[in-house]
């Protein structure tokens, strides 16, 4: 499906008073039934306004049309996933290596306990992927994996630690929107986290002893 690009995606206003915070609250979780139930083709700001109790009218106080409404269940989404990203790789006082273990089985814990949100949050995608305020929440998330490769590989030059981000970023999305397309016992869950915290861990190994046999090359 294609969908045309909205000039607005922010919200309209911001909620002030505890009855304005109490309706917003009410159409985001309208929101969440209507596009876990009808998916993001059938999502229209009438159905959520209808499920939410409320007119169309007091819906666009706040929110000027679907994508707007959309992007603020994925930001609250990215905000949710930004706070246990940094909570998990910004923790000292484990190995960097168990940081990522922990990170990826998270991770595709999450995805599977939400599939069906996130799966009919991907399609919307196309509504706001491209707006600043959607670049402005991913670029976010991208310091906190550079953070951490950064400590894990000191001596790597910044393109390389940008091009290992993007590789762990990109493969983990991807494998985790497909692997949770489909419904997964624990055991599954677990060992899928399990291998490609392997393959992960291994390739920080192998670019790590790269960077160190190009400072300290072999003595003839």
């Amino acid at each position: 499906m294609t969908y045309r690009q909205s000039p607005r995606i922010s919200s309209r206003k911001l909620p002030k008073q505890a009855r304005s915070t109490e309706l917003v609250a009410a159409i985001l979780q309208a929101a969440t039934q209507v596009l876990a139930t009808e998916g993001a083709q059938r999502f229209t700001t009438a159905r959520v306004a209808e499920k939410a109790g409320i007119s169309i009218g007091s819906l666009y106080q706040y929110f000027p049309n679907k994508a707007a409404i959309l992007f603020r269940l994925q930001y609250d989404e990215w905000q949710q996933t930004t706070a246990m990203l940094r909570q998990i790789l910004e923790d000292d006082g484990k190995p960097p290596q168990a940081r990522l273990r922990r990170l990826v089985q998270a991770f595709i814990q999450s995805e599977c306990d939400e599939s069906a949100m996130r799966v009919a949050l991907n399609d919307a995608a196309p509504l706001y992927r491209d707006a600043p305020e959607a670049q402005a929440a991913k670029s976010e998330g991208d310091e906190i994996y550079q953070a951490f490769m950064r400590e894990v590989l000191p001596d790597a030059p910044d393109e390389v630690l940008a091009q290992a981000s993007e590789l762990i970023i990109t493969t983990l999305g991807a494998v985790g929107h497909a692997f949770s397309e489909s419904p997964r016992t624990q055991q599954e869950i677990t060992a899928w986290a399990d291998a490609m915290a392997d393959m992960f861990c291994a390739y920080i190994d192998s670019m790590g002893n790269a960077l160190n046999s190009l400072i300290r090359p072999a003595t003839p």
